[in-house]
């Protein structure tokens, strides 16, 4: 190896412990490791199931839906299915690991209580990874404090979700810990068992394909720590360069030989490696995830590695090949992420980078147990620029919903902009940071240890408001099942159907998509999904089904008659059956029906997959009786600020009205009488006055001519007013 030799760690090798936290080693040496360990999951994972348990609906859609799915796959059929369908090219490792709630309880709800308790083990168990991670460059008792850390990341709180990331962030801090070793010794063992991790790693979230370049890339950057040439670096991790070119080689040929493209590679998501991207916006969003990455640390881990970085070469080999491995993966994870937010999500993805947080926290760990070095010129500009990272957030951008469910570390200073406005979140961020920093610069060095400390309180405090808050996951959570499921029960389909029975799902969209997804997350008797005009977001599995306009025919397509004996639909599609089961929030109905499937309701004038009408709308029943028709309608004060009629004409002739205030709802009971000469019933209803939003709000580019919200048609045969 050329040049000097680094400069040794004041703690020596990785097993001693320095003075620094010789107190706290000796406090934590009377129990054993593996005791404190088990420890420190049982009581996370305790933790996070009482959390989770107030998680009442899947919100993060329609990632929990498929996840579930593929689950409910394995657990019944031994395959991944979605729908039904078969090899739909997602990640399987997530979904074997959660097959077993599914397999045990035929109950949903009771299967998705056990996959959450899956979820806070399995995330727990980081902790693991992380003791012995830390435990190359640092003493026992701040490896321990390592664990602490990384199950006290604000992200565990997706073991209230049916997500990979509880499956894949111990397990990539368990390849972080296997390719520190390959750093440390390059064995063929080492390699392989790498390999087979990132193959593992592949097939519990396709994200892991960031691994490969930085494994390539991590014994680059410790030869350049090291001083090591270039050919001299080659030839020592021989083994790691051989094995991976030649699985990446067979891979490629794997696809050439059955036909199909290296975009494949990607299953379900082959869009993301054909689609253009802007060079200018995917900056922009690099920029903006290590703005994020450093808020989410705190500040303090981040100064902390840029200072050992910077003295890298004159520390010990442990460490540099720790901090090689941290910056190969920062360097290889946060790029991807970055441009694939800038084309496919318009968000922060911080739910694909709080991977890196334990690395920057044992950095953190580390530079304390180096004593806390802080150069005159360096610690200032460390500190300086981790904390400028913060204050140059766009909090304004970012503060959405879609906050909720991808950038956890950014729920906080939406709740402070709710009590104390927007212009003081950058201020109040910018306080924080700076604060932070401060600790860093001049917190004495015998209390450093409290810096990691405060990081962790830091992040305990923030579960308040990503679990409880008005942002939060149980509000969310709770608003996602309202816009779904409106009754007691959410099974309340497999309640009503026979043994063995499935209902085909039929989506008018009329009713929020939710109605079609958490009914099918909490249902295993929900068939296949038909739509009318367009499918539900998310790109599952759907057919598209026509209704003849005359006879009410429904078909599929090539002309063949749908021929499911249940079927659940919103009001506007209602078949000729016997209602069996009803939500009445919705007006989702499920019905009994002799095939082949017939529509005896048609509605013409609300707009595509829209509750809004224009001025008129039509209301027609086929094989009609005497009886009610109750249609419950709402108007919009930012298009309305006079009151609107609706007036309804039976058959033509008697005539119902309503009248409905600007921000008002109501129900209109219209008699019904079917004519005799076709035994239909029809219903004309007449608004105004009506709007165009274009010519309301200069802002608004819909220049629809808008009537009312026509929520709901409930036919009630026998009925009287």
């Amino acid at each position: 190896m050329s040049g000097s030799p680094p400069m040794p760690q004041r703690r020596g090798r990785s097993h001693d412990v320095s003075p620094r936290s010789s107190l706290v080693a000796r406090f934590f040496r009377r129990i054993p490791v593996w005791l404190w360990l088990l420890a420190i999951v049982v009581a996370s994972a305790d933790f996070r199931l009482l959390l989770a348990g107030g998680v009442a609906a899947p919100f993060i859609m329609v990632d929990e839906v498929i996840w579930a799915e593929l689950g409910r796959g394995f657990a019944d059929k031994g395959e991944p299915l979605v729908r039904g369908v078969a090899g739909p090219g997602y990640s399987v490792v997530y979904p074997l690991v959660i097959s077993p709630a599914y397999a045990l309880f035929d109950n949903l709800p009771r299967a998705y209580a056990a996959v959450k308790f899956i979820n806070s083990v399995v995330m727990s168990l980081a902790a693991v990874p992380a003791y012995f991670l830390a435990r190359r460059v640092v003493g026992q008792g701040l490896a321990l404090l390592a664990a602490l850390l990384a199950i006290a990341v604000p992200s565990l709180a997706y073991t209230g979700t049916v997500m990979t990331e509880n499956v894949f962030y111990p397990l990539f801090l368990v390849v972080a810990l296997v390719l520190v070793l390959l750093l440390e010794r390059p064995t063929l063992v080492r390699v392989l068992l790498l390999a087979g991790l990132v193959a593992l790693a592949l097939e519990t979230r396709i994200q892991a394909v960031a691994i490969v370049p930085a494994a390539l890339l991590a014994p680059l950057v410790l030869a350049l720590f090291q001083r090591r040439g270039v050919r001299e670096t080659f030839s020592r991790y021989r083994a790691l360069y051989g094995v991976f070119v030649a699985l990446g080689l067979l891979a490629l040929v794997l696809q050439l030989v059955t036909g199909r493209s290296t975009q494949d590679l990607l299953g379900a998501y082959a869009p993301v490696g054909s689609a253009s991207y802007g060079l200018g916006n995917a900056l922009h969003y690099l920029a903006w995830h290590v703005e994020e990455l450093a808020l989410y640390v705190l500040v303090v881990p981040f100064a902390a590695a840029i200072v050992l970085l910077a003295r890298a070469r004159s520390l010990a080999p442990p460490l540099q090949a720790f901090l090689a491995a941290l910056v190969s993966f920062t360097v290889c994870f946060v790029p991807i992420v970055a441009v694939f937010a800038s084309r496919f999500s318009d968000r922060i993805e911080e739910r694909n980078l709080f991977y890196l947080a334990p690395l920057l926290v044992i950095a953190l760990l580390a530079w304390v147990e180096l004593g806390a070095p802080r150069p005159r010129v360096l610690a200032p500009v460390a500190a300086g620029a981790s904390a400028l990272l913060v204050l140059l957030i766009p909090f304004d951008r970012f503060l959405t919903t879609s906050a909720i469910s991808d950038t956890l570390m950014l729920l906080p200073w939406w709740s402070l902009q709710d009590h104390v406005g927007s212009g003081w979140v950058r201020p109040a961020a910018l306080a924080l940071a700076l604060a932070l920093a401060a600790a860093f610069l001049f917190v004495p060095r015998r209390y450093t240890v409290a810096l990691p400390l405060l990081v962790f309180a830091l992040w305990v405090l923030a579960v308040k408001p990503i679990w409880w808050g008005t942002h939060g996951f149980e509000h969310f959570a709770r608003g996602s099942l309202f816009q779904g499921i409106r009754t007691v029960k959410t099974d309340w389909i497999d309640r009503t159907l026979p043994s063995g029975a499935e209902a085909a799902f039929i989506w008018t969209g009329r009713t929020d998509r939710l109605t079609v997804s958490e009914n099918e997350f909490f249902n295993r008797d929900v068939g296949p999904v038909y739509y009318v005009a367009s499918p539900t977001p998310g790109g599952l599995p759907e057919t598209r089904i026509h209704i003849d306009r005359v006879t009410g025919a429904v078909t599929l397509p090539g002309h063949r008659p749908v021929l499911s004996r249940y079927v659940i639909a919103d009001s506007s599609f209602e078949p000729d059956g016997k209602a069996l089961a009803r939500d009445n929030g919705w007006g989702i109905t499920l019905w009994r029906v002799n095939p082949p499937l017939i529509s005896a309701v048609r509605i013409d004038g609300l707009f595509p997959n829209d509750t809004w009408s224009g001025k008129n709308v039509t209301w027609i029943r086929r094989r009609c009786t005497p009886g009610l028709l109750l249609v419950s309608v709402s108007s919009d004060p930012s298009l309305f600020v006079a009151p609107q009629t609706i007036v309804a004409h039976t058959n033509g002739g008697k005539s119902t009205q309503v009248r409905l205030a600007p921000n008002g709802q109501a129900v209109l009971k219209v008699p019904l009488a079917p004519a005799p000469a076709t035994g239909r019933c029809r219903v004309d209803f007449t608004v105004t006055p009506t709007a165009v939003p274009a010519r309301v709000s200069p802002e608004s580019t819909d220049r629809r001519v808008l009537g009312a919200h026509f929520n709901r048609f409930l036919y009630q045969p026998g009925a009287r007013r």
